[in-house]
């Protein structure tokens, strides 16, 4: 059994003036004159007042106290030291639940839900419907090791299971999660159902064998990439050339706070409330330092490269992911939207579909109480 090693976030004030030092003396470019500011890329206007935040009033400090508020370790596993939170709440080691968070996101995502989810009677709720806690960081994420090549998300769960079964000694457990969190937790459905006795998504990460079967799958598919058309210009960058991001981005926080802050923006829920609103600039900061101060930007961006190299999400013929399978459908989700309920269920064996009211891409973040609630009430039927 690998060696559990407790760990604590710690970050060298030396190497926090230089970052703040690089932001104060970045070099703006020139910025297009549009009536959207966000139609070329990151706003300018909005991202000087981040760095102004970032170099004047972001407590880093704070957010380092904030980061090692519940108990975190790391344990070797295969090749890589993953690093994960463990909180044992109420549940008392009975009811293990593994969230998987994605990119531009990190294991922080979920700060908002993880006491309601482990200490409910705290918050007014039932002590039987704690979950013990589990999140760790993706490898070449964080506090987690950086390969030394691209991996990808199947790999990604063999190795989560096994710090499930095996490190942590859970012989069953339910996993949650989004973006590359929810195409992990696909894997660990379809690899390893004998450990993980459900699955709860709020992306769909498989595809079905063959092509669209109705028009309404054709009508989403042609909006998909129409949308993928205009925003996902990302995308296509790090699954083919992930280190050509890598290199411009080295020892630039300001051009890694834009291209993170981004994808914010465009996946957030934003029909009521401004990005500041969705996502406070301190928590927004919190997110990107750990980019920053682990240097986990470019082996972040590799792990769109492990997809391609792993055989992508179309599932083989006749193959389906057979875990009980449950979707949140957040409706400000702008580019990944749901596809139609025929085409996930040829994909998994889905006995819950919940249609949210409110939230976007980032669901743990952007409506705490909301993923709550709807991860509980998910959870008392497995």
């Amino acid at each position: 059994m690998s060696t559990i090693q407790p760990f604590e976030v710690r970050w060298d004030e030396a190497r926090v003036q230089q970052v703040l030092d690089q932001v104060r003396a970045y070099p703006w470019p020139v910025q297009p004159q549009a009536a959207d500011g966000w139609a070329y890329g990151c706003d300018g206007d909005w991202l000087k007042g981040l760095c102004a935040h970032w170099t004047d009033n972001y407590d880093w400090r704070a957010a380092v106290a904030d980061l090692n508020r519940f108990p975190q370790f790391t344990a070797r596993v295969e090749d890589f030291d993953i690093h994960y939170v463990h909180v044992v709440g109420e549940a008392g080691g009975k009811r293990p639940l593994i969230l998987t968070h994605g990119w531009p996101g990190s294991h922080y995502e979920f700060w908002g839900a993880v006491e309601k989810l482990a200490f409910p009677s705290r918050f007014g709720g039932q002590a039987e419907d704690a979950v013990d806690v589990v999140i760790p960081s993706l490898p070449g994420f964080g506090f987690s090791s950086k390969p030394k090549a691209p991996v990808g998300q199947r790999l990604t769960a063999r190795l989560f299971n096994t710090l499930m079964t095996e490190v942590l000694g859970y012989p069953s457990y339910i996993a949650q999660g989004g973006d590359w969190g929810g195409l992990v937790t696909s894997w660990l459905g379809h690899d390893h159902g004998q450990h993980v006795r459900a699955i709860h998504l709020n992306m769909i990460g498989f595809r079905p064998a063959g092509g669209p079967t109705s028009p309404e799958e054709i009508a989403w598919l042609t909006r998909q990439g129409a949308m993928m058309d205009m925003m996902g210009a990302y995308f296509r960058l790090q699954v083919s050339k992930p280190q050509s991001i890598g290199w411009m981005a080295a020892g630039n926080p300001v051009g890694q706070a834009a291209w993170i802050a981004e994808r914010f923006h465009d996946w957030s829920d934003l029909r009521v409330k401004t990005l500041d609103q969705a996502h406070p600039k301190d928590r927004l900061l919190t997110n990107i330092m750990i980019y920053v101060m682990t240097d986990s930007f470019t082996t972040g961006a590799w792990y769109y490269r492990g997809l391609i190299e792993e055989g992508g999400v179309a599932m083989a013929e006749g193959a389906r992911c057979e875990t009980p399978t449950a979707f949140a459908n957040c409706p400000g989700e702008p580019l990944y939207t749901a596809p139609p309920r025929s085409w996930a269920d040829r994909a998994y064996n889905i006995t819950r579909w919940s249609e949210m009211p409110r939230g976007g891409h980032f669901a743990a973040m952007e409506e705490p109480d909301l993923f709550v609630d709807e991860v509980r009430a998910w959870a008392k039927t497995t």
